[in-house]
């Protein structure tokens, strides 16, 4: 399998995919979210949480001034939002290989600022806005990490 194209109908749909993907997520994992502003990237990054359980008191926002927030759970979730990056350097200075390559799972919205720093291996999840609540998530896996899961996401959003 290339990529998997999931039709995701309402904020459910979307929030179901997220939790399953943290469900699905073992350490070391790098999810890249791209899409446009209100696409949903920091929606299915919440929903990521909750499937790495996330305790409900550390309320998932996206970091856009910060760059990086840290979040406890079954793995470390590393939300990484890089829409008003400098550049590279930034990412360097504040340590981003040792985000990129730890044992936590690494979420990254705007991944496209990663330049030289993009992970080989991760998986790649672009949403398009389709109607007010309706989407369109197209997960494409970069390295052999997620092919099985990718099966096991197949399976249980074509019902």
């Amino acid at each position: 399998m290339a990529f998997l194209r999931l039709d995701l109908a309402d904020l459910a749909a979307t929030h179901r995919l997220g939790q399953r993907l943290g469900e699905l997520a073992a350490p070391g994992d790098v999810i890249t979210l791209s899409g446009d502003l209100g696409a949903g990237k920091t929606t299915i990054t919440q929903a990521i949480g909750e499937g790495l359980r996330v305790p409900a008191d550390h309320y998932i926002t996206s970091p856009t001034f910060g760059l990086l927030h840290e979040y406890p759970g079954r793995l470390p979730l590393y939300h990484m939002d890089l829409y008003r990056l400098p550049g590279e350097d930034a990412l360097l200075e504040m340590g981003v290989e040792e985000y990129l390559e730890g044992q936590g799972v690494c979420v990254i919205e705007w991944p496209g600022r990663l330049g030289s720093l993009m992970p080989v291996e991760r998986l790649e999840v672009a949403l398009l806005h389709t109607g007010l609540e309706s989407r369109v998530a197209t997960l494409t896996p970069f390295g052999p990490r997620w092919l099985e899961r990718l099966e096991i996401l197949k399976g249980e959003f074509r019902r």
